[in-house]
């Protein structure tokens, strides 16, 4: 069973940002797609380099591949495509989410104004 993350729209966003294609000088990379599936997984599970399951190859060869693409700076110009148009999914708040602590939701209270307690002169 593939876990993937990106939808075939994302990565069609995603695609023409990435190195190592047919049209760029040097080595090309054989799958983009399934390495920025593997950093995804890395990102997601916090697992370390080494802990890289064999279906995204070789862990180190993956880390030096991913070390390339940061020191390229892909990973901000792929971030520049996708935020160009957010669709704000994550950023509803509800009553589900957000609770009111008791005293916000306008039941009666709150400070109220007390004459001080002084003893009166004699």
């Amino acid at each position: 069973m593939d876990r993937d993350v990106l939808t075939d729209a994302q990565w069609a966003k995603i695609e023409p940002h990435c190195l190592g294609k047919s049209s760029d000088p040097g080595r090309s990379g054989k799958d983009n797609r399934l390495f920025l599936e593997t950093v995804l997984w890395i990102v997601r599970t916090g697992s370390p380099w080494r802990d890289l399951p064999e279906r995204f190859g070789n862990w180190n060869t993956v880390f030096r591949r991913f070390r390339d693409w940061r020191e390229a700076d892909v990973f901000r110009r792929i971030f520049d495509a996708l935020s160009d148009d957010p669709d704000l999914e994550y950023a509803m708040v509800d009553a589900t989410i957000v609770k009111v602590h008791r005293h916000g939701q306008g039941a009666k209270g709150g400070l109220r104004a007390r004459p001080l307690a002084a003893p009166k002169a004699a």
